[in-house]
C-alpha cells in the first residue's frame, strides 16, 4: 500500500473524521498517501488518524479563517506541501425560504463556501510552484439542482460548483486541477441520525423515511460513501489530469 499511485503525496481532508470525509480519507491512504484528517473535535480527529492509518491529525473549526489556515500550515510543516486537498467539510440546515433568516444564510456559506475558498487560498501557491496538484470539492447535488426548504444550503452548494469550474480556468496551465462531486442522500451517520430524528417525530419506519429520501434518485438507494471515495481518488490520480472544472454527480442518475 506504501508504494499506491499517490506514495508520497501529502494529502489533507477536511472534515475528514466522519461519513463521506472518513471514506476518501481511507482511500486515500489506501492508495498510499500521506494523510492529513482535519476535523473540528482533536481528539475525534486523532483517533480517527490512528484508526485509518492516517499520517496526521489537525484540529481547526472550518469557518475560523485564520484557525483553519493555521492548521493547514502545522500540517505542512510536518508532512510537506498539500498536493492533494479534499475539501469535505459542511452542514445543512432546514427550514422554509420565509423562515429563514440571515443569519442561516450566513452559516451556511460560511462552513461550505467559505471555508473552501480558506483552504484553496492557503494550498494553491504552494501547488502552482510546484507545477502540480489536485483539488476536489465536495459539493452535493444541491449544487446542481434546486432542493424545497434548504435554500441556504443549496446557494452556498451552487456557490461551491461555481468557484470549482472559475478555479479550474484560472490554474488550467498550471499543472492544477480543481473539480467537485455531488453525491446525492448518502449513507451515513448523519443521514441515520436525521432518519432517527424524522422516526421520533413523526413514527414513520426507517425504510418509509428513507425510500422519501431518494424517491428522486432513480436507484432507489443511499449513495455507499466508498462510491464518492472512489470517485475522488480517480480525480486525484494522473489518469485525469485532463479533468478539470467538472462536477460529478454521485447520485444514481438523479441528475443528468
Amino acid at each position: 500500500m506504501a508504494q499506491g499511485p499517490f506514495h508520497g503525496r501529502h494529502a489533507l481532508v477536511t472534515g475528514g473524521t466522519r461519513g463521506i470525509g472518513v471514506a476518501i480519507a481511507r482511500r486515500l491512504v489506501a492508495e498510499g498517501a500521506s494523510v492529513t484528517i482535519l476535523g473540528r473535535n482533536a481528539v475525534r480527529a486523532e483517533t480517527t488518524a490512528k484508526e485509518i492509518g492516517a499520517a496526521g491529525f489537525a484540529a481547526a473549526d472550518v469557518t475560523d479563517r485564520d484557525g483553519l489556515t493555521g492548521a493547514i500550515r502545522a500540517a505542512e510543516e510536518r508532512l510537506g506541501g498539500v498536493e492533494i486537498l479534499v475539501n469535505n467539510a459542511g452542514s445543512a440546515e432546514s427550514s422554509p425560504f420565509l423562515k429563514t433568516p440571515p443569519e442561516q444564510f450566513a452559516r451556511m456559506l460560511s462552513v461550505n463556501l467559505d471555508s473552501v475558498v480558506t483552504a484553496c487560498h492557503a494550498v494553491l501557491p504552494g501547488m502552482i510552484a510546484a507545477g502540480s496538484g489536485r483539488i476536489v470539492n465536495v459539493a452535493s447535488t444541491a449544487g446542481l439542482k434546486g432542493y424545497r426548504y434548504v435554500s441556504a444550503y443549496v446557494a452556498a452548494k451552487h456557490a461551491v460548483v461555481g468557484l470549482t469550474r472559475a478555479l479550474a480556468l484560472e490554474t488550467a496551465e498550471s499543472g492544477v486541477t480543481v473539480n467537485a462531486v455531488c453525491p446525492g442522500f448518502a449513507d451515513t451517520d448523519l443521514v441515520r441520525e436525521s432518519v432517527a430524528r424524522i422516526r421520533e417525530k413523526t413514527g414513520r419506519s426507517d425504510d418509509e423515511i428513507v425510500a422519501d429520501m431518494v424517491r428522486d434518485n432513480p436507484q432507489k438507494r443511499l449513495i455507499d460513501p466508498d462510491e464518492v471515495a472512489d470517485c475522488v481518488a480517480w480525480l486525484c490520480g494522473g489518469g485525469a489530469r485532463s479533468v478539470t472544472g467538472q462536477s460529478l454527480a454521485v447520485a444514481g442518475g438523479e441528475v443528468m
